[in-house]
């Protein structure tokens, strides 16, 4: 019970797998886990140890080993909304700046400060040459000398979102250090101040020569204009031209207004001049005529009345007919007079046209003559009023610039000097120390799980069977004890009861039983549709512990009682006889030859009542050949009389004979050295397999430690589990 109970516990895991639609199983896609890192850690933690003290270790030495430097910082403040000491214009221009030209201004006084015209001064009145070791180093020729002087140990630096500048400089010596940062700090005052005094001396002395030029152009340009005035008698003719303009405006109104009043008229005389009533009415002396027409009209009324009451010779009669004759001659006057009036406005209206037109064309005439000679005033007067404005601009600004270059610049000062540091900047120990240790930590990680993942032999179980597509039915742990003659599984009493095995070598054998035992099991007891009665031992390559395997295996299910033989088929590297040292007078290849019958070539294994070998035999070159032919017989006669037959046979690369066996027995077990073993020369082997059809019982790992994969950390209760008695004797905890 408690052999099945501890089977249980140690059968090797198998992951899940699914079935494909040709039967072949396909993993499950899955990740690694996050534990199975920290256990590859955890295996190689001596050696990512071991290589970070040593960088540390290393890092130590060498920052102990360096100079220390000493830095001293002299900080320049830059306030561009500070009030300017400059006159004129030059006083506002500094306060409108944006913040993208103030960070070109920044950038700009930082290169001046490295400029050799900033630091020559400083070398040569400190004599860097001579104190400083960097600086001499660099300077060895007359020509390096007159090179530009470059300072290695100065930095200048701006703060983000300040208006700051910081000039560092770092040297062995503190002194020396805070010397050299303020000397530079007044070499680049000094030199923009120089600057400044060079500058306005080369303007003004340019300006001096243009301004003569000037004076010359302004007094020639005030004499042609005071001969034109003289020309023209006038002091100004801007404004003569200004009222002949208003002249000319006016008589040009009133000749359109003449003109319109003369069309009028016109019409009126062409229409009166027709005799026609309507325009008669329409004039100006219509409404006269009007009321004498509408007299008519009445008159008219009272005569046709008279007519109707009266005869012709009745006084009423007349009174009524003198009246009509008097009123019609009446019209008729008024008529011709009218039309006399109409004409002799009319004939006004073209003379004062006639008129008003003669006085435009003379005023005209005399307008564009005083214009003409108006706009050569002007030009003149511009000319001389633009030559004495820049005249006094010039020396205007010769006067501001040579006043500004004397002031000093307070929108550039030094906000804090350099003083002697009392600690080192470099090498910083601990800083260097702590990325020592975080670098050699990533990279003795990175190199730990990289190995890992370029790691291609066969180690892990869940990893084989995602890769291989098949099962680890078992796995064996390395023991070195192994060697030599196979001995019981039941270690020997004594008469006393106790153990003749040392106690240290049981616990080692005893664990590497138990592991046979449960691979015993997982061959035999999983296959429940179709019971295996012969497996084929083998492996990828040689050195794979397969003939071990094999003679344990057979060992270990004779020791439950069932009779079991195990032919050793690797003809050209047998092992064994080796095992239960048996002769090799007789063999499997005695029997493939025809030289005996296989029951006469089998041996009785020693210690073991139920195991029986068949071992390889005295060499021969034909026997291989006849595998294919004989042993199928063999094993079928076989599996009839014994409950388990175990073939051990070659590696499957490279030999012809185990693919022979293959096919003819009911299951194979392929054996791989954990650790050692390619997986590609398994898959190769698995895929051989498949092509003949053959049944793959599932793959052993061989010589398993606990620090090949997480998946063996049970393996350390082998030896735990055994443990001795109050007697001395080994027993199960």
């Amino acid at each position: 019970m408690a052999d099945t109970t501890q089977i249980r516990d140690l059968a090797p895991y198998t992951g899940p797998i699914s079935v494909g639609p040709l039967g072949d199983p396909e993993p499950e896609e899955r990740s690694l886990p996050l534990s199975h890192y920290v256990w590859v850690l955890r295996r190689h933690r001596w050696k990512i140890l071991l290589f970070i003290a040593a960088c540390v270790v290393s890092t130590y030495l060498v920052s102990s080993r360096l100079t220390p430097l000493y830095e001293a910082t002299t900080t320049i403040d830059v306030d561009r909304q500070a009030p300017s000491s400059n006159i004129g214009e030059a006083s506002v221009a500094k306060s409108i700046i944006s913040p993208y030209e103030a960070d070109q201004f920044l950038a700009t006084q930082i290169d001046i400060i490295k400029s050799d015209s900033v630091l020559r001064p400083v070398v040569e009145r400190l004599r860097l040459k001579e104190v400083e070791p960097s600086y001499g180093r660099t300077v060895r020729t007359p020509e390096q000398q007159n090179a530009p002087v470059l300072l290695s140990g100065l930095d200048v630096t701006r703060p983000p979102n300040t208006y700051l500048l910081l000039i560092k400089y770092r040297s062995p010596s503190p002194q020396l250090a805070a010397d050299v940062a303020n000397a530079v700090a007044d070499s680049y005052l000094e030199h923009s101040y120089r600057i400044r005094i060079d500058s306005s001396a080369k303007l003004g002395s340019y300006m001096e020569v243009q301004m003569d030029q000037l004076r010359a152009k302004m007094e020639a340009s005030s004499q042609r204009l005071n001969e034109f005035e003289r020309e023209m008698n006038v002091i100004n003719p801007d404004q003569k031209t200004s009222i002949q303009s208003a002249s000319l405006l006016q008589l040009n109104t009133d000749y359109n207004t003449a003109k319109d009043e003369r069309t009028k008229k016109e019409a009126a005389y062409n229409a009166i001049k027709a005799g026609s009533m309507d325009a008669a009415l329409a004039s100006s002396q219509g409404d006269s005529l009007k009321k004498l027409i509408e007299q008519l009209d009445d008159a008219n009324q009272k005569f046709a009345q008279a007519k109707l009451h009266f005869g012709e010779n009745h006084p009423d009669y007349r009174r009524a007919q003198a009246q009509v004759l008097e009123l019609q001659r009446q019209i008729a006057e008024r008529k011709d007079s009218i039309v006399e009036r109409v004409a002799v406005e009319y004939r006004q209206a073209v003379d004062r046209e006639s008129m008003l037109q003669k006085q435009v064309a003379e005023t005209r005439g005399e307008f564009e003559r005083l214009n003409a000679k108006s706009v050569d005033y002007s030009t003149l007067k511009q000319d001389a009023e633009s030559d004495k404005k820049l005249y006094d601009e010039l020396v205007r600004k010769i006067r501001e610039a040579g006043i500004n270059a004397t002031f000093q610049d307070n929108s550039v000062r030094i906000a804090d000097r350099a003083r002697t540091p009392a600690q080192p900047v470099f090498p910083r120990m601990f800083l260097n120390l702590g990325l020592a240790f975080a670098i050699s930590s990533m990279l003795a990680i990175c190199a730990a799980i990289i190995s890992d993942l370029v790691d291609n032999t066969i180690r892990d179980p869940e990893e084989v069977s995602r890769s291989l597509r098949t099962e680890v039915v078992g796995t064996l742990p390395a023991v070195r004890s192994l060697k030599g003659r196979l001995a019981p599984y039941s270690s020997p009493l004594d008469d006393t009861g106790t153990s003749l095995v040392p106690a240290e070598k049981e616990k080692t054998v005893s664990g590497y039983e138990e592991a046979v035992r449960t691979l015993r099991n997982s061959i035999l007891l999983t296959d429940f549709d179709r019971r295996l009665r012969s497996v084929l031992v083998t492996s990828a390559s040689p050195a794979e512990g397969k003939s071990t395997v094999a003679a344990h295996l057979a060992a270990a299910h004779a020791e439950q009682h069932h009779k079991t033989l195990l032919i050793d088929g690797d003809l050209r590297r047998p092992s064994a006889h080796k095992y239960f040292n048996l002769p090799t007078t007789k063999g499997l290849s005695t029997v493939l030859t025809g030289s005996l019958p296989w029951r006469e070539a089998i041996y009785d294994a020693p210690n073991f009542p139920d195991l029986h070998i068949i071992p390889a035999g005295p060499a021969s070159r034909r026997a291989a050949d006849l595998i294919g032919r004989q042993l199928p017989d063999i094993i079928e006669e076989a599996i009839g009389e014994y409950d388990l037959v175990i073939l051990d046979s070659p590696p499957l690369i490279g030999f012809p004979e185990p693919l022979q066996m293959a096919a003819n027995v009911d299951g194979v077990l392929i054996v791989t050295r954990a650790g050692h073993t390619n997986r590609k020369a398994v898959s190769a082997v698995l895929a051989t397999l498949n092509r003949l059809r053959a049944n793959v019982v599932g793959l052993v790992l061989n010589e398993v430690t606990r620090e090949m994969s997480d998946s063996y950390y049970y393996y350390g209760y082998y030896t735990r589990y055994y443990r001795p008695d109050s007697n001395g004797k080994s027993g199960k905890a």
